[in-house]
């Protein structure tokens, strides 16, 4: 797993804080969050120290700060398949969320922010190709890699023609599942 950085951004720190990244920019601007910008550039760089005596003195939980789970979020129902998925990612250090609808998809996303979103690829299922497209137009979710766990009634390519980072057929694969999801969460940090 990726080791996560000792300095941050003010986009790190706004979605670890629940704020907006301007909000950020202000207490950084007027010296009650510590930092320093780049050399040539307005960009601000936060220490996780300061940002933790910050969130410490604020009252602002840590746990956000504190977690170095990769994070997934499991989309397509309660089926027994993503029961299975949520726990095999569970019992390998990742943060599961799972959602059952696309609202409630929405929802978890926001407030979880995953890395990796896995998506139980139906063959009946419509529009499966919009599907990327219309994730990567959510502002927290364009980075977020997508993974389709598929059954024999898709074709792997096609759905990574239409913009999935990677596939999966069913039956899964443990060990590929985890390593998959591993490798891609990484390339999200």
């Amino acid at each position: 797993m990726a080791k996560t950085s000792d300095v941050l951004t003010t986009g790190e720190v706004a979605r670890i804080c629940k704020v907006a990244p301007r909000t950020v920019s202000k207490w950084f601007d007027t010296g009650r969050l510590e930092g320093y910008r780049i050399p040539g550039s307005k960009d601000r760089r936060i220490p996780r120290a300061a940002l933790r005596e910050f969130m410490a003195k604020h009252g602002i939980p840590l746990d956000s700060l504190e977690s170095d789970k990769p994070r997934a979020l499991i989309i397509g129902g309660q089926s027994p398949n993503n029961t299975h998925l949520e726990r095999m990612l569970a019992e390998n250090e990742f943060e599961v969320q799972s959602a059952d609808s696309i609202f409630a998809a929405g929802i978890l996303a926001e407030r979880h922010k995953p890395q990796v979103i896995i998506w139980e690829v139906e063959a009946d299922q419509q529009k499966t190709k919009e599907i990327p497209k219309d994730i990567r137009a959510i502002a927290g979710l364009c980075n977020a890699k997508l993974l389709a766990v598929t059954d024999s009634g898709h074709n792997g390519q096609e759905l990574q023609d239409c913009g999935f980072d990677a596939c999966l057929s069913e039956p899964v694969d443990e060990p590929k599942l985890i390593g998959l999801v591993r490798e891609l969460a990484g390339s999200t940090r």
